[in-house]
């Protein structure tokens, strides 16, 4: 049984859940780019903390959520239900804003971010899984797309109301994480109400919980499953840190004071291209979707690496988004299209727990190479891994499933 509730011919294409976890997941990242993108400024300009400490502090919390995704997804398998954990996330996300503007030390913006990370990693697995109960099979590529364009619609606008309240309306800078707080409370209301899920067969759920080991065992799932796993690390260790972008815009002559355009730059263009790249996928083999992803990020990497102006560094950082909303929607995809039914949570927290611990491989390897060589050959770097991963998407396609046949 794929999935409770009601036939799949009888789905609509986006279900009421999705839409409704889609402008949850908007309202809390209004909130958290609101206040991320102030952190830096509340903690080197008023803490007096190192930008080494920031970056342990930003390591240590992200590191946090990529771990903590692998048991809420397992968890979410031997519950009859996934929303308790959904909102138990989000709940601690919110509850952690108001830290931010109490923040005295360095070590509450710690504990704030720590917790906040939690949040984080205890709802992206079972949300994920959440999506594939509740959507038909054929109708996955449009639902992961349309949630991440919600979900990137608050990466575009919070950075420019936290801009627009210090510059236009003269907010200091704690009234404006004091405002941030307020999506973040209502987006926990929006999920405790808004949210209607179906419990699961108890017949299944009872079979994973009378297991421990369930889902944590490489037999538990096919092998285009792990094959997908490595094809996920070789995609993350080719996209390193968004945080290269801001370097490379900086090292090509842009003002402090617009850097922040970068990151709404890359969210403009990524919020366009993820619902339209996810109903593609629908129609397509999303092997074939995802090797011109990597293409286009091969194009983005190139630009970075000859742009003769600030100019073609935006251009470079706008393709980079085009990638993202190609690619992003579309892994979270496969692995519901791979993953058993009954395991789809500790799947999405397996896949998560691969890409968070690459990711960290990935910004090493950049750093040392723009350290030693420059931002020339980082970006020089990803674009040649950019086509080694379109070359192993393209071999896996083969093997793929068609989505309704997931």
């Amino acid at each position: 049984m794929d999935a409770p509730g009601q036939p799949l011919n009888s789905r609509p294409t986006i279900p009421r859940n999705v839409w409704i976890l889609g402008i949850v997941s908007m309202f809390m990242d209004t909130s958290s780019e609101m206040i991320h993108a102030l952190l830096p400024v509340l903690l080197v300009g008023t803490l007096g903390v190192s930008a080494f400490a920031l970056g342990v502090i930003e390591g240590i919390a992200e590191g946090t959520a990529s771990v903590m995704k692998v048991f809420s997804g397992a968890l979410s398998d031997r519950w009859a239900r996934r929303k308790t954990l959904i909102v138990l996330g989000y709940g601690l996300a919110a509850l952690t804003k108001p830290l931010f503007p109490l923040a005295d030390s360095a070590m509450t913006v710690f504990a704030a971010r720590f917790i906040d990370r939690i949040g984080k990693g205890i709802r992206g697995a079972p949300r994920d899984a959440l999506v594939a109960d509740e959507t038909a099979p054929e109708h996955r590529g449009a639902a992961y797309g349309l949630r991440q364009s919600l979900d990137t619609v608050g990466g575009f606008a919070g950075p420019l109301i936290a801009v627009a309240l210090m510059a236009i309306f003269a907010f200091g800078l704690h009234q404006v994480l004091w405002v941030a707080c307020i999506p973040a409370g209502f987006a926990v209301l929006v999920l405790f109400f808004g949210v209607r899920e179906q419990p699961r067969a108890e017949a299944d759920v009872a079979k994973r919980r009378g297991n421990p080991f369930a889902g944590f065992r490489a037999g538990d799932y096919p092998r285009k499953f792990w094959a997908l796993v490595g094809l996920v690390l070789l995609f993350t260790l080719m996209r390193f840190s968004e945080a290269f972008l801001v370097l490379r815009a900086s090292s090509a002559g842009l003002s402090t004071k617009w850097i922040p355009l970068v990151l709404v730059v890359m969210s403009a263009t990524y919020l366009l291209v993820a619902y339209p790249a996810g109903k593609l996928s629908d129609r397509m083999s999303r092997h074939v979707l995802l090797a011109w992803g990597c293409a286009v990020m091969f194009v983005a990497d190139m630009i970075l690496v000859f742009a003769p102006s600030i100019g073609w560094v935006f251009v470079g950082i706008a393709a980079w988004g085009v990638h993202m909303g190609l690619t992003e929607g579309l892994l979270s995809a496969l692995t519901a299209d791979y993953a058993p039914p009954a395991l789809r949570g500790t799947a999405f927290g397996l896949v998560n727990l691969a890409r968070g611990l690459m990711q960290v491989a990935a910004s090493v390897l950049a750093g040392a190479l723009w350290t030693l060589s420059g931002p020339a050959w980082t970006f020089a770097a990803g674009a040649a891994l950019s086509l080694l991963t379109a070359a192993v998407a393209l071999a896996m396609r083969s093997r793929a499933p068609s989505p309704a046949a997931a």
